[in-house]
């Protein structure tokens, strides 16, 4: 009978691991991103589906819907358990979200205000609307916005922007993050191997998405061509930038004594 050497014994042993690591993949056939997200989750664990969750924010072409299921696929192979894929999840999403946010912050109003007025088809009075509706109802967008394909990424910006408290946007985000995030991953562990199906249905979702987003964006730049035409022949003269900038300023003194006031008067009823 012959004997098996010592070096080939630790040969197998080095390579069973990268076998195994990959077995999940390989089993269920994935390719491309799905096939690398799951080796990266194998590798590394439940911290593997954080660190693409938290990607997915900063690069919305990486598909969460693809992501999500698929850790809750890979919590059902033994690597690492249900509840560890949606917190790790939830706080890649929250880190996704903070460095977007750090990123509106930095960038600041007037500079934000600067760099549109130098674009084509891109009137400031439309960011300028963008911020009065923000100020209104900038928590439900936060909120409801981390369930949104593409939204998610974006609306972490205007909130640095505008310097919404800190804590106020971190609560928010991870709310929202959690209910999506649970909702997909649960999903996933419950299908298993067929975690397409939800990918499936949030593909529809995205799709609908994109096509409202798109059609927008057209009806949005021939609404600025026709206004651009018009105000060449009218001949009327633009705001300034400084002019927009000083106007909303002075909005947000005004809107800064309206929550004084509110607060003063909320302390004088409980006393």
């Amino acid at each position: 009978m012959p004997l098996i050497s010592s070096s080939a014994l630790t040969i197998a042993a080095q390579s069973a691991p990268q076998i195994a690591a990959q077995s999940a993949s390989e089993e269920a056939g994935l390719t491309g991103i799905a096939g690398w997200s799951v080796d990266l989750m194998d590798a590394i664990g439940a911290p593997g589906a954080g660190l693409l969750v938290a990607a997915e924010n900063l690069f919305p072409p990486l598909p969460s819907e693809i992501i999500l299921p698929l850790a809750g696929f890979t919590a059902t192979q033994g690597g690492f358990t249900l509840w560890e894929a949606i917190f790790w999840t939830t706080l890649g999403s929250v880190v996704g979200a903070m460095a977007l946010y750090g990123l509106g912050a930095w960038l600041g109003r007037r500079r934000l205000y600067l760099i549109v007025d130098r674009l084509p088809l891109v009137d400031v009075h439309d960011v300028e609307r963008t911020e009065d509706w923000f100020d209104k109802y900038g928590p439900y967008t936060i909120f409801f916005g981390r369930m949104v394909p593409l939204f998610r990424s974006l609306i972490s910006i205007p909130a640095g922007v505008e310097r919404m408290p800190f804590w106020f946007f971190t609560g928010l985000t991870t709310i929202g993050s959690l209910i999506w995030n649970t909702i997909f991953v649960v999903a996933g562990w419950i299908l298993g191997a067929n975690w397409h199906l939800m990918e499936q249905w949030a593909g529809v979702f995205s799709n609908i998405v994109y096509v409202v987003v798109i059609v927008f964006l057209l009806w949005w730049v021939v609404k600025r061509i026709l206004k651009i035409r018009k105000g060449r022949t009218d001949g009327s003269r633009e705001e300034s930038v400084e002019e927009i900038l000083e106007r909303r300023a002075r909005k947000d003194e005004q809107m800064r004594h309206q929550r004084e006031e509110k607060k003063a008067a909320r302390r004088a009823k409980r006393a």
